[in-house]
This record gives structure tokens, sequence and C-alpha cells, in this order.
């Protein structure tokens, strides 16, 4: 994995069908922030993260996934050029934010949450340096942000710590945010890059 090059974790439901409107949004974030130069990265299963491994592989952008092994639900999804299987959570979960500089958290269940919230955490400790957060679809979303307020004013966390979640009902204020907060605060450059065989890479985006 250490070759993939930059990546946007997306995260959401396995859940959601391909006519639904929430896999149709995440489609269009995958595909845009593939065409910024980052690879997709998901948990590889179907539903939301399906949708923005297709979006960046019908871009033409590089699309990867970290498959967790269950026994009902989670299968790799077609729109992968590489992925892992993982018995872990916890070692699925490091993955998913080890390449990332920016998180993008779509309609979903537990699992998205745990995910969100384990990102928010290693930011708000300073585990992990301060990569873009964004929660996408404000009405799904609405009761969450309004309990992570809830927080805030009963002093349970910093009223800085709501700045760490960018929340928007828009795929290019995703991609507006994504390249302030992550490509310019990092100095993100595209490069022309020869793989170098000897180190097994095939591909790099930035």
């Amino acid at each position: 994995m250490h070759f993939i090059g930059p990546c946007v974790t997306v995260f959401g439901s396995a859940r959601f069908p391909r006519d639904s409107k929430h896999y149709q949004d995440a489609e269009k974030i995958g595909a845009a922030l593939s065409q910024l130069g980052f690879t997709i990265m998901t948990g590889g299963g179907p539903g939301i993260m399906e949708a923005a491994n297709k979006g960046a592989y019908e871009a033409g952008g590089y699309s990867v996934g970290v498959n967790i092994i269950l026994p009902f639900e989670q299968v790799p999804n077609p729109y992968l050029h590489k992925w892992i299987d993982i018995p872990y959570f916890f070692v699925r979960k490091f993955l998913l934010i080890k390449y990332s500089y920016a998180f993008v958290v779509m309609p979903g269940g537990m699992g998205t949450l745990d995910e969100l919230f384990e990102a928010i955490t290693l930011i708000q400790t300073k585990m992990i340096q301060n990569f873009p957060i964004v929660i996408f679809d404000s009405e799904y979303h609405k009761e969450l942000c309004q309990h992570i307020q809830l927080m805030a004013k009963n002093e349970s966390i910093s009223p800085e710590d709501l700045k760490l979640l960018f929340v928007t009902d828009s795929a290019v204020e995703v991609v507006e945010h994504i390249k302030l907060n992550a490509i310019q605060k990092f100095g993100l450059v595209k490069e022309q890059y020869k793989p170098k065989w000897w180190y097994g890479e095939n591909r790099r985006k930035f």
C-alpha cells in the first residue's frame, strides 16, 4: 500500500443501492477528487464505497480498497485497481487513515461513525496532522452535528474542535475545501514520476 500515492478516504455505508442519491453523490465525489490527482481509498465494499471507487475508476483515476473479511455483506467491489483483505477492524481503520490527506464522510451506519470519530480523535489529540474532514449531506447528519455542537456547549470538547469538520451538500465545495486544506496546505503538487520497478511501484499520483 505504500506506493499508492496521497489518498482521500471516503467513508460510507455498504447498504445503499446503486440507484440511490447517496450512491450517485459518492460517485461524483470520487470522480472529482480523482481528477485532482488523489487516489480514492475506501473500505473496498459495496454501496457508498463502491460508488466512490467507481467514480475514480471511470474517471481515469486510481482506486483502492481495504476490505474487511466478514461472513456477510462485505466483498470487494469491481472498481478497484488494488485491494487487500483485512481480518481485523482496527488494522483496517489504521490503513484507511494512514495514507490519506483528507476524509469524506458520506451517509452511513455504525462503522462509518466509528471511522469518523477515529479520524477526529487522532486529529484532536494531535496524533496525526489536521487533515480536512468533510461531512457530506447536512440533512442526513443533522442530529449528529447537533450532538457535536451539544458536546461543545457542555465543554466535553473544545469549541475549536468544531472547526475540524466541514459540512456541505455540494460536491464542488468538497473539492474546493480539499484543494485549500489538503493540496495547498500540505504543498502537494503534481509531478511527472517514473515508477521504479525495484520498489514494486506501478503508479504515483503526486
